[in-house]
């Protein structure tokens, strides 16, 4: 399938969710990350789950990265195009932006070529590790500004699609997805 369909067929499922659904298979995710092979490592971005577009919620992700006393970075939008990258600690402010997602209003500033994991939203994915997300190109952008070697994780309630038909020069593909039952290693 091409992207555009795929984003229209995601969206659509994901609006059958219940609330309890969502807790359930997130935590059953936040679980099956702990058996991926990246707990050497120290600094770990991850987003903050829209949760009116029921997101996986990655306050579960959180937890278990707080419980392994990893540096936390989650992004704040800054432009059409750009994402900065803040430490989370206990005193981080988050607000909602324009698009409803939450993020900090300020903190400490970490730099691309710091981050060795990235947990990645996504709408669907396929059995090669591309990814299909919002359309905006924020990741896309972001990863390219990473290291070569970070590791890209993205978070589904969905197994894989057999294959996005409509891969760009530009867009970069997961490492591992994780869902509630399986990881997948691209």
């Amino acid at each position: 399938m091409l992207k555009s369909q795929l984003r229209l067929v995601y969206k659509d499922k994901r609006k059958s969710f219940s609330s309890d659904f969502i807790y359930d298979c997130s935590i059953k995710i936040s679980n099956m990350v702990l058996k991926l092979p990246i707990w050497d490592f120290s600094f770990y971005h991850t987003f903050l789950s829209i949760n009116t577009l029921k997101e996986v919620d990655s306050s579960f992700l959180i937890t278990v990265l707080q419980g392994k006393d990893k540096n936390i970075i989650i992004p704040r939008t800054v432009s059409s195009t750009e994402l900065k990258h803040y430490l989370l600690t206990d005193s981080t402010r988050l607000r909602l932006n324009k698009l409803n997602i939450p993020e900090p209003i300020d903190g400490i500033e970490i730099k691309e070529d710091k981050i060795d994991v990235v947990f990645i939203p996504l709408l669907a994915y396929d059995k090669n590790g591309n990814r299909v997300g919002y359309g905006k190109g924020y990741y896309d952008i972001f990863l390219a500004q990473c290291k070569p070697e970070v590791v890209k994780i993205g978070l589904s309630f969905f197994e894989p699609e057999n294959e996005i038909k409509d891969i760009n020069y530009n867009d970069i593909s997961l490492d591992y997805c994780v869902t509630p039952n399986n990881i997948y290693k691209f």
